[in-house]
């Protein structure tokens, strides 16, 4: 998937939920999903804010690991999303 469409479908619950299911991470998967309960929001909001922040947030470093996370990944977009929402987890 590429990252405009992932971004995209931040927008739709169904479809942000699975992307998530499609990330293959449960526990990340039920980890967003509480916080995402304890914030008020559905779960494609939290992601979409989970991707704002980390864009807006993310160091240096932490710039140059996901390119080279991505730069391996099959699926460039779900490692990016799957980053973001470890870092809003923590």
């Amino acid at each position: 998937m590429m990252l405009g469409d992932m971004l995209a479908n931040l927008d739709d619950d169904t479809k942000a939920t699975e992307m998530l299911f499609g990330l293959g991470d449960l526990q990340l998967l039920a980890g967003v999903r509480q916080r995402a309960e304890a914030e008020g929001v559905d779960l494609a909001t939290f992601a979409r804010e989970a991707m704002q922040r980390y864009a807006a947030q993310a160091s240096d470093e932490e710039w140059i690991t996901l390119m080279g996370v991505i730069g391996r990944a099959d699926d460039p977009a779900g490692a990016c999303l799957k980053r973001a929402l470890d870092a809003a987890l923590r």
